[in-house]
């Protein structure tokens, strides 16, 4: 009675408009006696339906007498539908999150937690640390890793190869020789070898975290600002220079004003930085001329860390199915069904099982931000991008900027 009610009060700002947003949206399949309810993303119905049927029947196998009922949600009201069930008492027992979506939740308690049972997923002790980051609150497991999509460099090969860049770099350094090479050979005005947004901190962090730095840590119960530590210094110092050499982007833009890839397909670019999914939107003209590789970090041979993408599976804390909802997640990122996912062009959601594709070895160093419950002030309060644009305009030293930010980042952190 009293778990209830905590939870209630927890939930209220998840479900302030249920009552509302419930007449709006389809009403979920009711509860069955033996019947396990998921909720999966549309990606599945097209793109793997036959993954999802497999593991249904691995679990069927291991439960006899019992069913599962998989529901379909799309990616724009998904949210909204969950808040609603919630609201009502009618959630499902597995639920498919994007990965940046899953904090709130956690924070308001609406997972279950699967810390003790960790160890029971298979690859659990390598999986991809972007992702898996995610699904962690407060040194809590409430979300298991799914699939991912990595980030990656996209770039014109035709312009690399008049530069006389036989291939990709292998290194920071390497990348910065050959964009001061494409930079000389290409000297319209606006011409980007490497386009970044100046306050993409999306891209930034990587930096950071290619160097040994964090955004913020956890310490005695508090969290702390980390970019004026040492590493995530030199990470940013590697920005700062990378950019300067590379992106004549605006030093303060945001990095959809105008898009990547509209840089790109209009002929400004040689490469950029984003999801791999640019590759979609490079333009008829640039179509075949246009390859992907790995942005490499400032050690030889070794990937920057990236930003990943992708989702997470949880069970609500309202599922009276808890334990067998875990074991359908089990049976859903089994290494089997993993590597299905992967043959279907996925990025499995471990390290030991990634193959060699560019989005792959992309994925086999990775980031996520803090998981905490004020995360998303600090990223509404732009105090990652006016950081950024303090350090690339000079308006600001590194040091000086960069403590201002971990400051800043502490307080909107620590905020009840």
């Amino acid at each position: 009675m009293k778990r209830t009610s905590k939870l209630a009060v927890a939930l209220a700002a998840l479900a302030v408009a249920a009552s509302t947003a419930a007449a709006g949206v389809s009403a979920p399949t009711g509860r069955t006696a033996n019947n396990l309810v998921v909720w999966l993303q549309v990606d599945a119905q097209s793109g793997w339906p036959d993954v999802v049927a497999a593991a249904t029947a691995q679990f069927k196998q291991d439960h006899p007498g019992w069913n599962v009922t998989v529901q379909y949600q799309g990616w724009p009201d998904h949210l909204q539908k969950f808040d609603a069930t919630l609201a009502a008492n009618t959630a499902p027992d597995v639920i498919e999150m994007g990965n940046t979506e899953m904090t709130k939740y956690m924070a308001a308690g609406a997972f279950a937690d699967l810390t003790s049972k960790k160890s029971t997923f298979a690859n659990s002790g390598s999986w991809l640390k972007g992702l898996a980051g995610s699904g962690v609150f407060a040194s809590k497991l409430y979300g298991v890793p799914y699939y991912a999509g990595s980030r990656v460099v996209t770039y014109r090969t035709d312009l690399f190869k008049k530069a006389g860049i036989a291939k990709p770099p292998s290194s920071l350094a390497q990348y910065t020789v050959d964009a001061k090479k494409l930079a000389a050979k290409n000297s319209a005005k606006g011409f980007s070898p490497v386009y970044i947004a100046g306050t993409d901190w999306y891209v930034a962090m990587g930096f950071v975290y290619d160097y040994g730095g964090q955004i913020a840590t956890r310490y005695r119960g508090q969290w702390v600002g980390a970019l004026d530590r040492k590493r995530a210094l030199q990470g940013l110092a590697a920005y700062k220079a990378f950019f300067l050499a590379g992106s004549r982007a605006s030093k303060t833009t945001i990095e959809t004003r105008p898009n990547p890839y509209d840089v790109y397909a209009q002929g400004n670019a040689a490469s950029m930085i984003g999801p791999s999914w640019f590759s979609c939107c490079v333009g008829k003209d640039y179509k075949d001329t246009t390859a992907q590789f790995v942005m490499p970090g400032h050690v030889k041979g070794q990937p920057m860390p990236g930003f990943l993408g992708g989702s997470d599976l949880a069970v609500p804390v309202t599922s009276s199915n808890k334990d067998l909802a875990a074991d359908w997640i089990k049976d859903f990122t089994s290494t089997t069904s993993e590597k299905a996912l992967q043959a279907k062009g996925n990025i499995p959601n471990a390290t030991n099982l990634l193959g060699s594709s560019v989005n792959e070895r992309a994925a086999a160093r990775s980031w996520f931000v803090p998981t905490a419950k004020h995360w998303v002030d600090v990223e509404n309060g732009n105090i990652l991008r006016n950081m950024l644009a303090q350090i690339l305009t000079g308006k600001q030293s590194i040091k000086q900027a960069a403590s201002n930010a971990s400051d800043n980042i502490a307080l909107v952190l620590n905020g009840s």
